[in-house]
């Protein structure tokens, strides 16, 4: 049996993957699925508050503590945008895009 990868593009294409099959899943069984069925609502709540956290942590100074975090605020992005109807691969493609211009004008172009 082969080890999984863990860089971070293996791990989101696992977790999206799993996220897909939670949908329509029974939320007395599976977390995902509580949330998924709360809607686009309830689960971009739960992000906001995982950021708000993972924030915390970063001003903390606790690797760990922010490791932790970041990644139930990666987790709660993820099944937020599932919910929402967005995959990863939009996102990647949208970071591609931004990719040939620099930061501030990216930021410039969305006034």
């Amino acid at each position: 049996m082969s080890k999984a990868s863990h860089t971070l593009g293996d791990v989101l294409a696992r977790l999206h993957a799993t996220i897909e099959t939670r949908k329509g899943a029974d939320p007395d069984a599976s977390y995902t699925a509580l949330l998924l069925a709360g809607g686009v609502r309830k689960c971009a709540q739960k992000f906001g508050e995982e950021a708000i956290e993972t924030v915390l942590a970063a001003v903390g100074g606790d690797k760990a503590h922010l490791t932790a975090e970041a990644a139930d605020a990666l987790y709660h992005l993820m099944v937020t945008l599932a919910a929402a109807g967005v995959s990863p691969d939009d996102v990647a493609a949208e970071l591609a895009r931004r990719e040939s211009q620099s930061g501030h004008a990216e930021k410039a172009g969305r006034k």
